[in-house]
């Protein structure tokens, strides 16, 4: 199944110019996503430092906005309040804060610099020197917001897992916490025998937009304890829920996935928005608002998820059952029957279930949290976006599922949303609890979000 997200809108008439530079800078960012090693959070983080530089730099030629780090103190004269100048200082400000995020992608932001006829190594116009500005106080700013990116976002916490490593191939043996997340060793898409650590355990720490991503994370109530009657009921769910997977589920599955050499799920929703740009007809001002706002939510939501994923540690579905159902023969996908010690999730085997903790789920968190600004954007929960999936076209099941052309459709950005939460539990790599709770949560987080960037962009912060 493809690895980019594609969906339909229904048609409107075709841009005269083609996307505005909001866009362009959002698809080239995305492009570098695609080729990088950075996992969602940080994808997140480096969305919005870029759409957040480009807000910035725009905010100077507004008559209320104000930047987020230096207010209304780079603001230009109403004669210079070009489309023009915005664009040239947009796009001097993305291709700094982009070469700065992924400097080994650089090539590929000098030529889209190039096509838009701009030199990034002679900003001698005002709008450069303004954009250029803008987004250095910004990423001043996160030189020392809790993201550790100088010392390629290693964990500043100490954080290690009270498990030793699973090997995926083998039947698991024994667990010291059953409950508390685990490693995974398996082989990876390159071929390697890999074990991943836990990607980014000191995430929760990094500054928020809203600043208030970690106090909602912690009002977040506590997953299910191992031994309970809740913890095993929810493990029983998975494994008859995916022992009956549909076609119509399985696509559900892959198509949401967002593993590796993808956009990753904060970037699905960078499509999304600019599927809504298009149809919409959105002008520079309207996209410059819109993704600044956007990026800065799915930034939040990783930060506030992967609080609470820290906050309890806990165990993946292909842990906890093969722990619950060691010696048991059970049902699973494809119809066939395992020895549970051996029970594997419906996933790529090169990545069978991402480095983290369970709960809550990132995907539902960041899909909430999106879809909250996209409908609160365009004033209404209207998406009408689909995709359609080929037959044969799976990675899980290659040649085989679906097994005919299967129509995903989303009438609301929140149906959207609530699929891609539910997509990880018929993968098998989330809970019900760390599904739902991660839709609440993003749901929250995306509002204060929205309300902090309408604030800037209309001059009240």
């Amino acid at each position: 199944m493809a690895a980019v997200a594609l969906v339909v809108l229904p048609a409107a008439p075709a841009q005269a110019d083609g996307p505005n530079v909001v866009v362009r800078w959002n698809q080239a960012l995305l492009t570098a996503v695609r080729t990088g090693t950075l996992g969602p959070p940080l994808v997140a983080r480096a969305l919005a430092i870029v759409h957040t530089c480009a807000y910035d730099a725009w905010a100077a030629y507004d008559a209320v906005a104000v930047g987020t780090r230096l207010g209304g103190t780079l603001r230009r004269p109403a004669a210079e309040r070009t489309e023009a100048n915005k664009s040239e200082a947009i796009s001097y400000a993305a291709h700094l804060a982009a070469s700065d995020l992924y400097p080994t992608q650089r090539t590929g932001f000098d030529a889209l610099m190039a096509e838009l006829g701009h030199d990034p190594a002679a900003p001698s116009s005002q709008a450069a020197r303004t954009g250029l500005a803008a987004c250095q106080a910004v990423l001043d700013h996160r030189r020392t917001d809790g993201s550790n990116q100088l010392g390629g976002y290693a964990d500043t916490t100490g954080y290690a897992p009270v498990n030793a490593p699973v090997v995926v191939a083998g039947p698991l043996t024994t667990l010291n916490a059953p409950g508390r997340w685990a490693p995974l060793t398996y082989v990876n898409q390159a071929g390697a025998v890999v074990t991943p650590p836990f990607l980014a355990p000191h995430w929760g720490r990094v500054a928020s937009f809203s600043g208030a991503a970690r106090s909602i994370a912690d009002a977040v109530p506590a997953p299910y304890a191992y031994g309970s009657a809740g913890f095993r009921t929810q493990a029983a769910e998975i494994v008859s829920g995916t022992a009956a997977l549909t076609d119509r589920q399985k696509v559900i599955a892959e198509y949401w996935a967002d593993g590796p050499s993808s956009e990753t799920p904060p970037g699905h929703w960078c499509l999304f928005a600019q599927q809504v740009s298009a149809r919409d007809r959105h002008g520079l001002d309207q996209d410059v608002k819109l993704f600044f706002a956007l990026a800065n939510s799915v930034m939040d939501a990783g930060i506030a998820s992967w609080e609470v994923k820290r906050d309890h540690d806990s165990a993946r579905p292909i842990t906890a059952i093969r722990h619950l159902y060691q010696g048991q023969r059970i049902a699973t996908w494809g119809g066939r029957t395992v020895d549970g010690e051996r029970w594997v999730p419906y996933q790529v085997p090169t990545f069978p279930t991402p480095p983290f903790a369970e709960y809550v789920s990132g995907h539902s968190t960041f899909s909430a949290a999106a879809a909250e600004v996209l409908k609160r954007f365009t004033g209404a929960d209207s998406f009408g976006g689909q995709t359609v999936v080929a037959r044969g076209s799976s990675l899980v099941e290659p040649g085989v599922t679906p097994a005919s052309d299967v129509t995903l459709q989303w009438a609301t950005f929140s149906a959207a949303a609530d699929e891609a939460g539910l997509s990880r539990r018929y993968g098998g790599i989330h809970f019900r609890a760390g599904d739902l709770e991660g839709r609440t949560l993003g749901r929250a987080v995306g509002t204060a979000a929205w309300n902090r960037a309408k604030d800037y962009w209309t001059g009240r912060a």
